[in-house]
């Protein structure tokens, strides 16, 4: 009957690939890897899964923005002003058949329930109500 996406991608900026290959080197040569290991029983798999698909020449061209057009429901779309990995385009360019709601977070990375959870709580509880989901 809804639907929120925190921190999507519907298409592959520059940007994202320069975090993604900062993120495998941090994962070669710093701490990523250990950080990462208190999340993922199986980290390596669930890294390289992510970053060699991100980095290959054929994912390049991920591009769901006509998809979006057929979402039928509202949207509610989240989005950190400092996320590393897309810019704000990416909830910009969500233009769903139904109606749209974007949040735009100040102070925010790429984990808005971790880097503003009361401003997400509150935005999708309101969201939420405000559709009678």
């Amino acid at each position: 009957t809804a639907c929120v996406v925190m921190a999507p991608h519907v298409m592959v900026e520059p940007i994202s690939l320069e975090a993604i290959e900062a993120a495998r080197a941090a994962y070669l040569q710093g701490d990523l890897r250990a950080r990462l290991a208190r999340f993922h029983a199986d980290v390596d798999s669930a890294f390289w899964q992510w970053n060699d698909v991100w980095l290959s020449p054929a994912f390049a061209s991920f591009d769901i923005r006509a998809d979006c057009q057929s979402i039928g429901v509202p949207v509610l779309a989240i989005q950190g002003e400092e996320d590393p990995y897309g810019t704000m385009a990416q909830i910009d360019d969500i233009t769903p058949a139904g109606p749209i709601e974007r949040l735009k977070l100040a102070h925010c990375g790429h984990s808005p329930q971790r880097d503003q959870p009361e401003a997400v709580l509150s935005a999708l509880a309101a969201f939420l109500e405000r559709h009678g989901c």
